[in-house]
Formats: C-alpha cells, structure tokens, sequence
C-alpha cells in the first residue's frame, strides 16, 4: 500500500518547523480523514482540495483516503496546507510522479477554481527549505518573497494545473525574482523641525546609541514630529538584520509584493491597542507590535492612555530584546529589539507649568496623570528631556542648517565605531551602548578620575538605581562616540544626567 510523502511548515514564532504530509489510499468505503491536531482551517482543506481537483476534471478516487500531518502532536495552523495535502493526493494518484512532492517544502491555500492563494510565513518556509536541501512551491503572489532567500529553488504558480503541468514536463514554470528593496527616500526630514534645539540634540544621542526617549511638553511642541523623523536619521538595516526584520513581517503579511525594506520600521500603535496587539498572542500567537518594530522604533504617543496592563507588558521585551507569548496551545519567541520613544503631555489638560493654561487642579492633575507610569518602566527609558511651547517667533525663522543626512552621518559614524568595538570584544548580541551591561560596559566606559566622582555625585543626587546608573554609563559612552572621544570626561557626564531625569513638575 503506497504512502506518499509531501513537506510544508507549520510556524511557532519566526522558526519553522517541518510537517510530514502523508497521504495513503486504501480499500474500503469511500471517505477522506485528514488527522494530525489540524484547526478548522486546515480541516477544510478536504473540501477546498476536492473542489479544486474537480475544477481541472480530476475525481476523488472511491477509496479510503487518510492523510496525517506529522508530527501528530503539534498543533496545525492556517490554510496554507491545501497545497501539500493536494500534491500528496495527486502523487498517491500518479497524477504526478509519487516521489515528486517529497522533493519540496510547499505551502498555499486553493481556491474552489484551483487559483493558488497568498499565504503569510513564504520567507520562513523557504529558509527551513534550503536547510532541508528542498525547493520550495508556493504561490505566485509569494514568489517575490520567497526568492530573497537565493539558496533554495523557488516555483510559484498561478495555478494547481499549471504546477502539475510543471511537473509532469508539459510546461516550464519561471523561477520568480526577488522583490524591490526599499530605500525611504520620502522620508520626512530633520530639518522640518524650528525651535527645538535641544531636543534635536537628544534624539541625536538616543539615535546614535539606541537609547529609549521619553518626551515631555505641551500640546503642539513637536514631540510627534521629531519621532517621525526618527528613522530618517538611522542607518539603514544590515543584510542580517534585515533578515531578522523580514522574517517577523513575513508571518504578519506585510512584504507588500516582496518587497523588503532597508529603512528601520516604524510602528506607532494608537493608545487603544490591547496586550495582545502589542506584545503579541491571541489565537495563533501572532507577533504583535513591540515584536513587528524589531531593529527599529516603536513610538508610543500618549503614554500615559496606553493601559497600565500594556506598559508593564511592555517592561520585559524592551530590557530582554525578546518577546516570549506563553499560551494553553502555543509558546512562541519573537525577537524584539526596539527603540523605543514614547511622548506624553505633562498633565491631562497638556499645560501644566503655564499659569496662563493651566487648570485649577494644577499640580495635582499633573500628579495624578504621570503616576499612570510607573517607576520600573521609567527606569528603562535612557532619555527624558521637557520639550517647551514652540512660539509663533520660532516657526519664522529659516530651516536649520542641518538636516537629516547631515546628522545622520554624525549617528552612522558612531554605530559603526560601536558594531566595530563590540564585535573585537566578541560579545554576543551586543551592537550599540544601549544594549551594553555589566562587565562589558564597563570595560568599555573608561572615563577621568573626575568624571567618576561626578557620576557617584549625580546617581547620589538623583537616588539612581543599578538600571539607572547603567543606563547614564551607557550614554555617557554613546556620547563620547559622537564627540569622538575614546575616554569619558566631565561634559559626557554632565550632558547624560541631565536626560536623565526630565523636570517635569514645577
């Protein structure tokens, strides 16, 4: 009795993990049993590929059709099992060569007409099949996707018969090329922003660093647009982390055509978003925003609206740089390496501070809405700076001289000369100060006998914590890269404990 054999992935987190579709016909009354933990999506595939085949003028066989999806015990998700299970049917009805499907890793969804659908997680599965030594089929639309990876052969047809035409040597099916990369050449421009020089200074830093940013201010002070401009002044993604980036947008759907970007992403979820939505989970452990934001920024706009149960969520990924959603069928790993920058108003009404604004609850109002975020996740953030009202004055003036290309340059210099130390250290997933700790960082924060003993004063001053004291360490260092300075003074210090701790009561 003849078992054939096809391969397709099922996805825990970013790591895809191979499934044996096996498929056995044999005497008896006329059924077709598909088992191995499938969902209801993948339990419908009987009658998606039943319908396909008769739309191409091919009939279920009257016997006994199984076909199990190995390993049985882990759960089986999504629609793009038709394929597979399509092909193993086809080659246990010689349609096509039995041995054929085996050859391949394939994944997609059919339509009624025998139209191959578009899938998420084509990137993933062609990486998994070049491990594997396989080809990879999957659907047209996927195609562009799946070629990036370069090392797996790649078919992507339109159709069921137009594969099984392939394969049976009737026609030949071009190998698909990968996608457009974007650059961001739109990207807005530093040099939009009037009136802010302080502020443009310690994005500056946070930017070149890595660091988290806290900013503070009135309502219409430009906190909003210098996070905008975020991206504009970051390097562009290394292949590696490009890699990393595509793989978590693969299984979220959104390589647009294959394309894959070189700008670091940018998500600024809306301050409604569920825990789920932005450290990921619900029914299929989908990566959530903090995880979709990864080597790039996550802004949060409104802080103190987002909800306490969001934020404190919020606390491991961004120390850890990996999110872990734990759930009764699913455990997966989403790597989460952000920079996160987040703004707020310094009181509800946004004019704490201006007596002229302010309401007659001030300054308990202001009490009441910054003690929405607490302590330990403030700790986190590097970088607090107090943005002021931005005066009709300072928006005449002319652009600044410097804008996003100019900075950027400075910032682009500084990670380099941060990747080229880290890596002589041989320090596992270490690239910038901001994700330095312990013995590392010290031993690459060398400063004078003076500039020690003002840090020891301010961590007294301000009551740092460890974090704390660290967290200035680090941008101390991050700023001695900027000025090129290979040892750490007295103006380093000064500059980062004074984005340490934004005054933001009056």
């Amino acid at each position: 009795m003849l078992t054939t054999h096809a391969y397709t992935a099922a996805f825990i987190g970013i790591e895809a993990r191979e499934v044996d579709v096996q498929c056995q016909l044999s005497s008896g009354l006329p059924a077709f049993n598909l088992v191995g933990l499938p969902d209801k999506a993948v339990s419908e595939a009987k009658e998606r590929v039943r319908a396909a085949l008769n739309s191409i003028g091919l009939a279920l066989p009257a016997k006994r059709i199984t076909v199990n999806l190995a390993p049985a015990d882990l759960p089986k998700v999504g629609s793009h099992y038709d394929l597979p299970i399509a092909l193993a049917l086809l080659g246990a009805m010689e349609v096509i060569p039995a041995d054929e499907p085996a050859h391949y890793v394939s994944l997609g969804e059919l339509s009624l007409d025998g139209t191959l659908n578009p899938v998420l997680g084509a990137m993933p599965a062609a990486l998994m099949a070049a491990e594997a030594d396989r080809g990879l089929i999957c659907p047209a639309q996927c195609g562009a996707e799946a070629a990036w990876v370069g090392s797996v052969d790649v078919l992507a047809p339109q159709t069921l018969l137009a594969l099984i035409n392939h394969i049976n040597g009737r026609e030949v099916l071009e190998p698909p090329t990968p996608g457009e990369v974007g650059r961001g050449e739109t990207l807005p421009d530093l040099r939009d922003v009037k009136g802010q020089e302080t502020a443009r200074r310690a994005l500056e830093v946070a930017a070149a660093g890595g660091h988290n940013m806290l900013m503070i201010g009135p309502p219409g002070a430009g906190k909003s647009m210098l996070a905008a401009r975020l991206p504009g002044i970051l390097p562009p993604l290394t292949a590696e982390e490009a890699l990393e980036t595509s793989l978590i947008h693969s299984l979220a759907g959104l390589l647009e055509d294959g394309r894959v970007s070189m700008v670091r992403p940018y998500r600024a979820p809306h301050h409604s978003a569920s825990m789920p939505a932005m450290v990921g989970g619900g029914k299929n452990a989908a990566p959530g925003e903090v995880s979709l934001a990864h080597n790039g920024v996550l802004f949060l706009d409104e802080l103190p609206e987002f909800t306490r149960q969001v934020l404190e969520a919020l606390r491991q990924p961004i120390e850890s740089g990996e999110t872990v959603v734990a759930r009764a069928n699913a455990h997966a790993r989403y790597p989460s390496r952000v920079q996160l920058v987040a703004a707020m108003n310094p009181c509800k009404c946004g004019h704490l501070g201006d007596p002229a604004m302010a309401c007659s609850r001030a300054p308990n109002c202001g009490l009441d809405y910054q003690a929405r975020i607490s302590g330990p996740m403030l700790d986190r953030i590097d970088v607090q700076i107090e943005l002021p009202a931005v005066s009709a004055a300072d928006l005449s003036l002319p652009p600044a001289s410097e804008g996003s290309a100019e900075v950027g340059a400075r910032i682009a210099a500084a990670r380099r000369l941060q990747a080229d130390r880290y890596r002589a250290l041989d320090v596992k997933n270490v690239r910038l100060n901001a994700h330095a700790d312990g013995d590392v960082l010290d031993g690459v924060a060398q400063m004078s006998a003076s500039a020690r003993a003002l840090l020891m004063k301010a961590a007294e001053s301000l009551r740092l914590s460890a974090r704390g004291y660290h967290r200035v360490l680090r941008l101390a260092r991050t700023i001695a890269d900027l000025d090129g300075c290979g040892e750490i003074g007295d103006t380093q210090i000064a500059e980062a404990t004074s984005y340490r701790r934004a005054p933001i009561l009056r």
